[in-house]
């Protein structure tokens, strides 16, 4: 037990104490009784330190052991094993501590590198941390939106903004949600998240300029859950009509869109979703663009009106919201709401889980790796406080609040940041429906004369099952409106008042809990604190002063706030951390004064209602002190209601909305950029379901190109290209050489394209019966070619012939593509599309002849600015080739670990070619250094290994079918994708989806090395094999009979 000295004494007083611990059934307390139990004092103080229920009921056996031997004995075991888990949070505490030194030494690293590239003089803005810094990510008062009245909000907004009609895409996945009689507290998933999403809806709804709001959800079809969570659709009301003053539509208003994916049947904890997350993302995706064609009939002359903005709620909805807009070209914004990396640290000082357990638990390291994601692609961060800003976002890699003031600094003085980009954080306090609140002036006394003289309207039902408890129910009422948790820190709260005797005898406590029907029922953990509780109340007697009611339905809370009002009581939030604090605003709306944690939120509501007083939750003493002051002190109490109604107005749903609306109008306009050139085409038809692409001639792509002299250059051909380039020993170097410096050339602006282009067919792809994807990531290139013959002899064969489409997706550059298809007999025109470069690039066959020597692509340029957004260019590059010379450096004795290669790069996609890949870091710590220099990209691990490619953040193989989805009108229904039994880095988002995928059993095993070191496993994202739309091809068994019958299970193929 060395080392563990401020431990020893108390184990020692534990094993001598002997028939004292029969002492704990005493109500009183030992200091008034001038005893002291060390054995109280440890299991109290010092168990419950940990959060360890089952000690505590280990202890609660030995205490009721008559044998002095066998308790002792007990108590003894119990001892050891509280040492060992005090020695195992040392533990954990010290290797969190080594992990934060090291993220700390990589930030400023990074930060250090990231300025030095940026070689400017810098402003005085960007050297210095004053508050005109801060408040250019919303740290300070200056930077946000000067408040004024509700009437005054809509009045300005309506005159600017009338003309608008937008339309707006929330997403919240976890939990269920409705609009009327929310079930909050039903499980963890449903609570404070569901109500501020389906409100923030609801007034968005009757904003002026605001057309239409979807909130995406998850459609519950559960037995064990309410027929109305498996509704589709769902009209939000309004509460009132006051506000709406824009003009009604059709499909205008605020409506709840109930997605179906994952598990049919069945209600599942939002840890489990993960798997689920790329079904709701096409599901999603089908469901804007339609609504999209849909309001372009209607409000868009006949053009798609696409989402101003997609915001995502919490991790899962982040992590969405990322993929439809990378999907779908427009702005994202995101609120994190529960952050995970906090979570993490959180659980990881509480000393009973390692951080394995923790992540296995919650899956916490792709909650993690999702809210990062969504830093990388999203334009603002709303947050509810500066201390999410402060204490929680700076723990991501993606964000640097420093580095972030540097920047912002640049783009105002117009200076290059040199491809680094960070989202910018915006506090915008949630809003609050007022409208059917009024406040109550009267107390107990004129209530109950009032009821005599009018019995028609009777007290609320909920102010009886309270005022049962309550000995003197005149007495003002201290409530607390909090989940049974130890974080919400209710026991303290109750010790507070149970050791205060001038307070227990001006005033009453009220504990609203949640529900409950049985306490063994409920959660260990809540079980536990509520146990704690009534174990509290029975030590101090407080028997007649405490109520603790059983149920209340959500309507009734107001109810509740009111009857503490009544009486003259105080809300209470002793939280030890409260993100925000919605409960306070509440309050203060219904008149009450706030006593409230000074941890996060409840800061910034102090600071604009001026309606209570702030408390350090561990400070016992100081809450019964505040308490008692507001209590005891009338003109307090009067001038706090006073201050909290007259500012409560702040807080409004119109006063959020305004801020909201014009935060994200203020983003960048982005949208698919090819409905201003071919929105024509869509009306297109092609002759005949056998044509692909390869009859396109043009497709307003706005290049083309051949290998038969087409003008590329003014003076230049494409045969002169091949003679320029240089190391081009044969003809077959010549042709990659010059698709690769063509393809530079185009992508980097210094590419003309052809003037002389005729309008060619609309491409037969959205006319198939079947997409067949070839995205295999096999151990050779023979292997690879082997199954594109069998797949492209599959969808050739039978009646199937000619209604399935080709998509090849690779690695690979489009010259390899090309080169490979040659040497296996195959041509170009066999297949409808090329995904090359790990997404990066997609190409067309053109409609060249075969007489020529190899054949013609066509790339497709709008596919290049659907992805380019936060590209970084060549400041990625740059970083990323001193990256490698870092790693060579290390380890001079092996030679050149990782190189840049230029032959196989483009403008769109870094590659570096690996000698060794077990001497580079895993693909997440890479991704990592880009993170925190600001750069935002996809880094991909590919063919085994032997590749590196740095991609733009919203390209890859998935999210280039999602595009042409959107392009073309493909419906990600028909598609079915061949892939190996693991692959590239990006395997994962291969496999989940509404698409069909057959897995060929034995090919791309060997890429399992690069997913060895991820921080979550592959199992914990992708779908369970046992799905409908997923079909293994036994390795021993992969030819056309075994893929034709996999076809035929998936009901592609006909039998």
């Amino acid at each position: 037990m060395a080392g563990n000295d401020w431990i020893n004494s108390y184990l020692e007083a534990i094993l001598d104490v002997g028939p004292g611990i029969d002492a704990a059934k005493s109500s009183l307390l030992l200091r008034e009784r001038g005893h002291f139990s060390p054995t109280r004092y440890f299991v109290e103080q010092v168990i419950t330190g940990f959060d360890e229920t089952d000690l505590y009921r280990s202890w609660v056996r030995a205490a009721a052991t008559r044998s002095p031997q066998e308790r002792n004995t007990r108590l003894e075991n119990m001892c050891w094993r509280i040492w060992n888990l005090a020695r195992k949070k040392k533990q954990l505490e010290g290797e969190e501590a080594q992990r934060n030194a090291k993220r700390r030494l990589e930030r400023e690293r990074g930060r250090k590198e990231a300025t030095a590239d940026m070689s400017e003089d810098l402003s005085e803005g960007e050297k210095g941390d004053s508050s005109a810094d801060r408040s250019a990510h919303g740290d300070s008062n200056k930077g946000t939106m000067t408040r004024i009245s509700s009437a005054d909000v809509m009045e300005n907004w309506a005159s600017q903004y009338k003309e608008k009609k937008l339309y707006i895409v929330l997403i919240s996945l976890h939990g269920l949600i409705r609009g009327e009689n929310m079930e909050l507290g039903r499980d963890s998933d449903t609570g404070g998240q569901v109500k501020y999403v389906v409100e923030l809806a609801r007034a968005l709804g009757t904003m002026p300029g605001v057309y239409r709001v979807d909130l995406l959800t998850r459609q519950v079809s559960a037995p064990d859950v309410d027929w109305s969570y498996a509704e589709p659709t769902e009209m939000l009301h309004l509460r009132t009509a006051e506000n709406l003053t824009h003009e009604v539509g059709e499909s205008s208003g605020a409506y709840i869109v109930r997605i179906p994916f994952g598990p049919k049947d069945k209600y599942i904890q939002k840890e489990l979703l993960w798997p689920h997350i790329p079904e709701f993302v096409d599901a999603a995706l089908s469901h804007i663009v339609q609504m999209s064609k849909v309001l372009g009939e209607q409000i868009g002359s006949g053009q798609p009106v696409w989402p101003v903005a997609i915001h995502g709620h919490y991790a899962d909805a982040g992590d969405s919201a990322a993929q439809l807009s990378g999907a779908l070209n427009v702005p994202m914004v995101f609120t994190g709401h529960s952050l995970g990396r906090d979570k993490l640290e959180q659980l990881l000082k509480q000393g009973r889980l390692s951080r394995e357990e923790i992540n296995s638990t919650y899956k916490i390291m792709r909650r993690i790796e999702a809210e990062e994601s969504s830093l990388d692609v999203t334009e603002i961060v709303i947050t509810s406080t500066r201390q999410e800003i402060e204490e929680q976002w700076r723990l991501y890699d993606g964000f640097d609040p420093v580095l972030e003031r540097k920047l912002r600094a640049r783009i105002k003085r117009g200076v290059s940041c040199h491809g680094r980009f960070m989202p910018r954080m915006v506090v915008i306090p949630p809003g609050m429906e007022f409208h059917h609140i009024v406040p109550h002036d009267g107390d107990v006394d004129g209530e109950m004369e009032k009821n005599e003289d009018n019995p028609a309207s009777p007290d609320p039902p909920i102010w009886s099952e309270i005022m049962r408890f309550f000995s003197n129910p005149r007495k003002p009422m201290i409530l607390a409106l909090a989940r049974p948790d130890p974080k919400k820190n209710i026991t303290t709260l109750v010790k507070a008042f149970g050791e205060c005797r001038p307070l227990r005898e001006l005033a009453n406590l009220c504990l609203v809990m949640g529900n409950r029907d049985d306490i063994d029922e409920m959660s260990g953990t809540n079980a536990s604190v509520l146990l704690s509780i009534l174990k509290l109340i029975d030590r101090y007697d407080l028997y007649g002063q405490v109520a603790y009611p059983k149920h209340h339905k959500q309507y009734e809370v107001a109810d509740i706030y009111r009857l503490a009002a009544k009486t003259k009581g105080v809300f209470i939030n002793p939280a030890f951390i409260e993100p925000f604090g919605l409960t306070l605003i509440e309050a203060a709306a219904h008149g009450l004064p706030t006593v409230a944690t000074k941890n996060g939120g409840p800061v910034d509501i102090h600071r604009v209602l001026d309606n209570g007083l702030l408390v350090d939750p561990h400070d016992q003493q100081s809450i019964a002190d505040a308490l008692l002051k507001l209590v005891s002190d009338k003109q307090l109490w009067v001038r706090c209601r006073q201050n909290g109604l007259k500012n409560i107005h702040l807080f409004s749903w119109p006063e959020h909305c305004k801020a909201y609306l014009s935060r994200i109008i203020s983003c960048k306009p982005r949208q698919p950029q090819w409905q201003r050139s071919d929105d024509g085409l869509e009306k297109l038809e092609s002759d005949s379901p056998g044509d692909s692409l390869r009859d396109i001639q043009d497709l307003s792509l706005n290049l083309k190109f051949s290998l038969d002299g087409d003008k590329i250059e003014e003076g230049i051909t494409f045969d002169n290209a091949l003679d320029t380039e240089e190391n081009s020993g044969n003809g077959k170097n010549k042709l990659e050489n010059a698709i690769l410096a063509w393809s530079k050339r185009t992508i980097s602006g210094t590419q003309k394209p052809d003037q002389n282009i005729s309008t060619g067919k609309f491409p037969a792809m959205r006319r198939r019966t079947q997409i067949f994807v070839i995205a295999v990531d096999s151990d050779s290139n023979s292997d690879f070619l082997e199954i594109i013959k069998k797949v492209v002899e599959t969808a050739r064969k039978g009646k199937s012939a000619g209604f399935i489409g080709i998509i090849l997706s690779t690695a690979l550059t489009i010259s390899e593509v090309h080169s490979l298809l040659a040497s296996g007999g195959l041509s170009p025109l066999d297949f409808d599309a090329f995904i090359c470069n790990s997404g990066s690039e997609l190409y067309y066959p053109s409609s060249g002849t075969e007489d020529v020597p190899g054949l013609p692509f066509v790339v497709d340029l709008d596919y290049h600015s659907h992805t380019e957004y936060r590209w970084g260019g060549e400041g990625l590059r740059k970083t990323l080739v001193r990256w490698a010379a870092s790693i060579n450096d290390k380890m001079p004795e092996e030679g050149k670990i990782v190189e840049e290669d230029e032959s196989r790069s483009t403008a769109h996609c870094y590659a570096f070619k690996v000698a060794n890949p077990s001497l580079i870091p895993p693909v997440m710590e890479l991704r990592k250094l880009m993170r925190i220099q600001a750069l935002r990209c996809h880094i991909i691990y590919c063919q085994n290994g032997a590749n590196l490619h740095a991609i733009p953040v919203l390209a890859s193989r998935s999210q280039a079918l999602r595009y042409l989805n959107v392009r073309w009108g493909i419906d990600i229904k028909k598609m079915v994708v061949f892939i190996g039994e693991c692959g590239d880095s990006d395997y994962e988002g291969l496999v989940g989806g509404i698409h069909k995928t057959v897995i060929l059993k034995g090919l791309g095993i060997n890429s399992r090395k690069l997913h060895d070191n991820r921080k979550y496993t592959l199992e914990d994202v992708l779908p369970p094999l046992e799905s409908p739309n997923i079909v293994q091809v036994q390795p021993d068994a992969c030819n056309m009979s075994s893929i034709t019958a996999a076809l035929e299970i998936l009901g592609v193929l006909k039998e």
